[in-house]
């Protein structure tokens, strides 16, 4: 089970109710004004906001937002750094219609549950990764089919397990 935030969909009917939010992400391309570029990311932490390079254009991304997974986008933060952002970099027109948003599951002690299910012996776990999922995948990958096939696990799994959550 590697749903991301919609793990809970699954595993509340197999009787799993992990405290599990959901932190909400937003980005927008635009075209960099009169020919200029970045060659490196920009971070503005007195601002929050981050402005990458990208093949689509310069990548204006901001901090997170806790928020229901399925309610409505509410990219404030975009439009509160947007003009911040352009004091640092001529950036133009919007490439994206609108900005992207990614639900992104995660636990209030910041680490993701991976392992085996602590009632189902053959449903695996791997779900809650927060805003680093994609960094964190290979190493939770590797954990999970370490364990999966009896091999020593490369790093130790107890951190990880579900049943921290559960009453028992």
């Amino acid at each position: 089970m590697a749903l991301g935030p919609w793990s809970s969909d699954v595993l509340k009917p197999l009787g799993y109710e992990f405290p599990m939010l959901v932190k909400r992400g937003y980005h927008i391309h635009y075209r960099p004004l009169g020919g200029a570029f970045l060659r490196r990311p920009v971070v503005d932490v007195e601002n929050g906001y981050l402005l990458i390079p990208m093949e689509r254009g310069v990548r204006l991304t901001t901090g997170i937002e806790f928020a229901e997974r399925d309610a409505p986008p509410t990219p404030v933060q975009i439009a509160r750094t947007k003009p911040i952002a352009r004091k640092l970099f001529p950036i133009d027109m919007e490439v994206d219609g609108e900005p992207w948003m990614g639900s992104r599951p995660c636990f209030a002690d910041s680490l993701p549950i991976i392992g085996r299910s602590p009632r189902h012996e053959n449903l695996w776990l791997d779900f809650g990764h927060g805003h680093i999922g994609f960094t964190t995948g290979p190493i939770s990958g590797r954990l999970l089919a370490d364990m999966m096939t009896g091999h020593t696990p490369v790093i130790d799994p107890a951190p990880y397990e579900a049943r921290r959550f559960l009453m028992v």
